[in-house]
């Protein structure tokens, strides 16, 4: 009997209970224009600072103003970077520092950066996954206006170690960038301890609704305008605020952490378990470091299949995965994640992410690893490559 199971959380996750009551209010009765002067506008307003203020709390920023709300992760790298990169112009600093593994609103951002005038270093991340310090240290020039690392990666889970490369930033003077969009709600977050001088981060990771996030930036920063209009967010991005967007994505946030503790000891167990059941299986591995890694994260390569003929037949089995981030899958190209932690192109076009949330059971679990191990030796028997596979070796 086929299961349905929703094993793509990375990509995006069921709206909570929690945060839809949350916003009903906003759509229906308390529908004003937080900017208007009358009752009805100032109910809005009131809502918009109120989940600001949960917001900066759950990641214990110094002070709600550290907040500025955005459209979601993208709005918030594009702002970010692109800001820091106007900041560093101004004092002739051209050169910006991140990683081969960056999501793709980072790399792009940079990309167009580079068009017009900038220097763009990518450090390694290496077999495990993992930016070293050291070489983050190596890399800065006089010239460094910024250093821009995700905190966990979209594809492969693996966790950096941000405290230690903000360190190393500010030691030089330099902003320190975060993409956190996958670690936010997921793991523990205080952007205090970290140290960060920017956070991005995206509602529906964690929750809640489509079409919001927000930008963290410290209290000293001050960003040029990325989107300009009217003087909202206290002039740093014009636009009218999602008002049931925004206060959707603080209830989100609150029940995660909420949860959190117990929600990724039972990830943990069951993200564990399917690891070292499908690694019975030949020829697979695992990408990334094992265990520094978000909880809910497996990132497999199993030798020669194609990662898309492996994602249809779990789809027609009720299981929705990932080859990759959701916002390349349409490419047929291999993962430049799993390129830039040094798997061939051969294997890295045979790769499977699996996101489980807390919606997920053990159950769950059994029933795509009874299903996965079938439809990889069916992929192979048909496979010309596997079967040159196992006659080299």
């Amino acid at each position: 009997m086929i299961r349905k199971v929703y094993a793509d959380n990375a990509a995006t996750t069921k709206l909570s209970a929690a945060a839809f009551e949350a916003m009903k209010p906003y759509f229906f009765e308390n529908y004003g224009n937080p900017s208007s002067l009358y009752k009805l506008g100032a109910e809005s307003s009131k809502a918009v600072d109120k989940a600001r203020a949960d917001i900066a709390e759950c990641i214990n920023a110094e002070r709600p103003s550290e907040i500025c709300f955005v459209s979601g992760g993208s709005e918030a790298d594009n702002h970010a970077i692109k800001g820091a990169a106007e900041l560093g112009a101004k004092k002739g600093k051209k050169h910006i520092i991140s990683s081969k593994f960056e999501h793709h609103a980072v790399l792009h951002t940079l990309d167009y950066l580079k068009k017009h005038g900038f220097e763009i270093t990518l450090l390694d991340v290496h077999e495990d996954g993992i930016v070293r310090p050291e070489e983050l240290e190596a890399a800065i020039r006089e010239d460094t206006a910024l250093v821009t690392i995700m905190f966990a990666n979209n594809e492969i889970g693996t966790i950096q170690p941000i405290k230690e490369l903000a360190e190393i930033a500010h030691k030089h003077g330099i902003l320190f960038h975060t993409d956190a969009v996958q670690a936010v709600g997921n793991i523990e977050i205080d952007v205090r301890k970290l140290g960060v001088d920017m956070l991005s981060m995206s509602s529906h990771k964690f929750h809640g609704p489509k079409g919001v996030g927000a930008l963290y930036m410290r209290k000293g920063i001050r960003l040029p305008n990325l989107i300009h209009g009217g003087a909202q967010e206290r002039g740093l991005r014009a636009g009218t605020e999602n008002v049931p967007g925004i206060v959707g994505m603080a209830a989100a946030l609150k029940e995660s952490i909420e949860k959190m503790p117990e929600r990724n000891v039972r990830l943990t167990k069951m993200r564990d378990r399917f690891i070292d059941e499908m690694l019975k299986t030949d020829r697979s591995i695992i990408n990334g470091d094992r265990f520094k890694r978000l909880p809910g994260n497996v990132n497999m390569c199993f030798q020669g299949i194609e990662g898309e003929s492996l994602l249809l037949m779990l789809d027609l089995n009720g299981v929705s995965a990932s080859s990759g981030s959701a916002c390349t899958s349409g490419s047929l190209d291999p993962s430049h994640v799993l390129l830039a932690i040094g798997l061939p192109h051969e294997i890295a076009h045979g790769s499977l992410r699996l996101t489980f949330s807390e919606e997920n059971t053990e159950e769950d679990i059994d029933y795509i690893i009874s299903v996965l191990k079938p439809i990889i030796k069916r992929l192979r028997d048909m496979s010309p490559l596997w079967e040159k596979i196992i006659k080299n070796n």
